[in-house]
């Protein structure tokens, strides 16, 4: 399953033509594609019109969506967050360390086009989608 982080979502409904939505253009209705509930949250808030919310909301609808937190999730998080603090790494964000372990914990590829993400996985294991050809 490849978890489609915010930072690429983001710039899908926006148009923007970036290397990470050619990539999920790519993978729509190819391979199985699934949201996270926060990353869900981090999309539709965007959206200024309602129609533009509801539009979004039904198209993501489409994906499988995945609960992201819960208590081991949480307690793990702190664990990766800390590991990374030791490599003197500093995550700026702490929905990007619930989502980067729930994607490692539940063995979840993610397509990401945000650099949190990169200490999770040189450091952790993190898979993601290679956008090298």
């Amino acid at each position: 399953m490849i978890l489609v982080d915010s930072s690429v979502w983001i710039d899908f409904f926006r148009g923007e033509a970036t290397p990470q939505v050619e990539c999920l253009d790519t993978l729509l209705g190819n391979e199985p594609l699934a949201i996270g509930d926060l990353i869900l949250t981090e999309v539709l808030q965007g959206f200024v019109t309602e129609k533009d919310f509801n539009e979004a909301r039904k198209a993501l609808d489409a994906f499988t969506l995945i609960e992201l937190g819960g208590e081991d999730i949480a307690v793990q998080a702190a664990k990766n967050y800390r590991i990374l603090r030791r490599h003197g790494i500093t995550v700026r964000k702490t929905i990007d360390t619930i989502i980067a372990t729930r994607c490692i914990e539940s063995g979840h590829t993610l397509l990401h086009a945000d650099r949190d993400f990169d200490a999770f996985e040189t450091h952790l294991g993190l898979r993601v989608v290679s956008l090298e050809t």
